[in-house]
């Protein structure tokens, strides 16, 4: 019998992926698991779903997907000599289709765990895909029992009890899980709550850092020992490889520390998930580069920060297009901020298509006094101008609404709307302000007057935003109280705020779905985003 301390040397793989690339995505994983080799790795652990990425959606509902995984396998499993691979994929079985994870060993799977609890709430759609899984998943590596769990399993006490009472010593936990700005101290504090209540063993969780249409996941993979001690971290936002040591004295397994570094202010949390989610939305979908319509104020302002950073200088256009309204000091503000970022920056005129657009419309609107029509069709000139630049430079749009807005319906269809990815579309007004400042941390990137002058669309004389809306720090709370938290309009008023301003509030929020409902998608970075995460119809008389 052996006498020798039993270890384990784990690889967590935090990759990209690109959803439903099987081909490349299996290239990445054996690149990885070679890696790992390399690294003397006795396992290495990848994602949920790591071979199709996640989420696959409707691509799973194609028999052709399946065909392609079973294509792929054996290459994977040609890669796994002397090493232990932990890989999700969908598993597609005469009964329906699983989402697992498999130990493949030596070319043969070893272990194979089907994921028991399926989220069907939020972003989340899996039972439309998925059946359950029912059973516990133990197997040993290095004489050390090891449990298999999926993402969402940790969340619940079941699949941990079952695991542990199998005879797990470590759980290994593939994920994938959508980011969200308290998502990442939400998971150590679950899983801390999991070891106290279900059985003080590490937990090895692995995660993707990508992004995936409006969805950011944002890595973070972490191990932690049986004492509730993070012990080892990736990084946020970033593919790595992340290699540790784990070993067994007196019963007890201990995982080798490094030092964490602090969590990242909320500020930047946010920057950086903006920041991956126009990349890999950009990149993924083989745009070249963006156009952002720069206004002088201070969301294109955030949003063109966002795509330098996210794309590079060379590869983002920005383009004032001002009109008889356009204050002269935003022209000026306009030109500095793009001299600082060293953006291609053009501009282009729309008084002459605006005046033409009067014209043609003149006895149309004969005898009927000037309002928001007028006003919109400013935004709609700049709207064609940005999508013709985009068809001729093959750039995608990308809009600068932000959060608050899109909850009141302020800004124009076929305006300011059109585009191709809203970068701020779950950014509430106050948040533009910190990153604003965020962005000029360092240096001053966004010129301070850009930041303090009031917020205005520029579309009539002397216009500012608080001409139709409540203050921007009284709004965001109300639109958080309502759209976020699901509060109905008694329980807001009773937390100190203005009866009418709310009524009012809480009508443009209805009034203005069928907007929403033409919006491009755009980022998540809250637990209750516009698009997959609240659907509400659109024809209805329900306003609470």
């Amino acid at each position: 019998m052996s006498t020798e301390t039993p270890s384990l040397q784990i690889t967590l793989a935090q990759i990209n992926f690109s959803l439903g690339d099987i081909t490349a995505n299996s290239q990445k994983i054996i690149n990885r698991i070679q890696q790992a080799k390399q690294l003397k790795s006795d396992i290495i652990v990848f994602p949920e779903l790591t071979i199709t990425g996640y989420p696959p959606e409707d691509l799973l509902l194609r028999p052709g997907l399946y065909r392609h995984i079973s294509a792929a396998l054996p290459d994977i499993q040609a890669a796994t000599m002397n090493i232990t691979a932990i890989i999700g994929y969908p598993e597609f079985t005469d009964d329906g289709v699983y989402n697992s994870v498999c130990a493949i060993r030596d070319g043969k799977i070893v272990a194979n765990y089907r994921k028991q609890f399926l989220p069907n709430f939020s972003v989340f759609d899996e039972k439309r895909y998925f059946i359950a899984g029912h059973d516990s998943c133990v197997f040993e590596c290095n004489n050390i029992k090891i449990g298999l769990l999926i993402c969402e399993d940790i969340w619940n006490h079941g699949p941990v009890k079952q695991a542990i009472s199998t005879g797990a010593q470590l759980l290994i936990v593939p994920n994938a899980s959508p980011f969200h700005l308290a998502k990442a101290e939400l998971r150590e504090q679950m899983l801390r709550e999991r070891q106290q209540q279900d059985g003080a063993i590490p937990i090895i969780y692995t995660h993707w850092a990508a992004a995936q249409d409006e969805l950011v996941f944002d890595g973070g993979s972490l191990a932690m020992n049986s004492a509730g001690e993070v012990c080892q971290q990736a990084k946020f936002f970033e593919e790595e490889l992340l290699t540790f040591t784990i070993t067994e004295s007196s019963g007890k397994l201990d995982i080798s520390k490094q030092d964490i570094p602090p969590s990242p202010s909320l500020e930047a949390f946010a920057y950086q998930a903006l920041t991956l989610g126009v990349r890999e939305y950009v990149q993924k979908n083989n745009f070249p580069g963006a156009i952002i319509g720069l206004s002088g104020g201070i969301d294109s302002a955030l949003t063109l920060c966002i795509a330098v950073d996210a794309l590079g200088k060379d590869n983002v256009t920005a383009v004032m297009m001002p009109s008889r309204y356009t204050a002269q000091i935003s022209l000026d503000d306009a030109k500095t901020l793009a001299e600082n970022l060293g953006v291609d920056y053009r501009i282009i005129d729309i008084e002459n298509t605006f005046s033409a657009f009067l014209n043609t419309l003149a006895d149309s609107f004969k005898g009927l006094a000037a309002d928001t029509t007028e006003e919109n069709l400013q935004a709609r000139c700049r709207g064609v101008i940005l999508m013709a630049l985009s068809n001729k430079l093959n750039k995608i749009v990308l809009t600068t609404g932000n959060k608050s807005e899109m909850a009141v319906g302020y800004a124009t269809l076929y305006g300011d709307m059109a585009g191709g990815f809203a970068v701020l579309k779950d950014v509430f007004k106050t948040l533009v302000y910190r990153l604003s400042h965020y962005c000029n941390r360092d240096k001053i990137i966004i010129p301070e007057r850009i930041i303090i002058r009031p917020p205005s669309a520029e579309l009539a004389h002397e216009q500012t935003d608080q001409d139709t809306l409540p203050p921007y720090d009284v709004l965001d709370q109300i639109l958080s109280l309502y759209v976020e938290q699901d509060l109905d309009t008694k329980e807001i008023i009773t937390r100190g705020f203005d009866a009418d301003t709310v009524n009012k509030v809480v009508k443009m929020v209805f009034r203005n779905e069928y907007k929403r409902c033409q919006a491009p998608p755009g980022v998540r970075i809250t637990q209750r985003a516009f698009g997959k995460d609240r659907r509400y119809p659109i024809t209805t008389r329900y306003i609470s």
